[in-house]
């Protein structure tokens, strides 16, 4: 059985550029752009953060809190962006884990409510998101699920 680490890039900085490359990998979004978001969270630009789980010295999972997550809705921020589990290790509630870590961090930096957008319908409810609206996404011709974790 594996062992699940859960980490922020606050804490391992050495992060940066594995997570940015993994990011990159998995959602297409330039790796420049995951590496100018940690590079805030880092220096203390803000106080967002990125959420790993780390598996046998691997990258198993994550997400990051950002300002808005490529939407039309620029009032509801912060967004959980880039929620992301390798097939092999789903069904092991480390996206849960990672939600309700960033959940709680930023409500512990008086962050809350916080926002993201889905195409899944279901999965986020199991952790205390309740769908919000529909949003138009930056380029996209169908409007995106909006959901909200007060």
């Amino acid at each position: 059985m594996n062992s699940h680490e859960y980490v922020t890039l606050r804490k391992w900085p050495e992060l940066m550029e594995p997570a940015a490359a993994w990011f990159h990998s998995k959602w297409h979004v330039p790796k420049e752009a995951y590496l100018e978001c940690m590079q805030a969270c880092l220096s203390g630009e803000t106080e967002y953060d990125w959420y790993l789980c780390l598996t046998d010295g691997r990258i198993a999972g994550g997400l990051g809190v950002i300002e808005n997550d490529f939407h039309d809705r620029k009032d509801l921020k912060p967004n959980v962006c880039a929620v992301y589990t390798e097939p092999d290790y789903r069904g092991r509630g480390i996206a849960g884990q990672l939600l309700n870590m960033a959940v709680s961090d930023m409500r512990d930096r008086g962050i809350s409510p916080l926002y993201l957008i889905t195409d899944h319908t279901g999965f986020y409810e199991r952790y205390g998101w309740e769908f919000l609206c529909m949003v138009q996404g930056d380029g996209q011709p169908e409007m995106t699920r909006m959901y909200i974790h007060r």
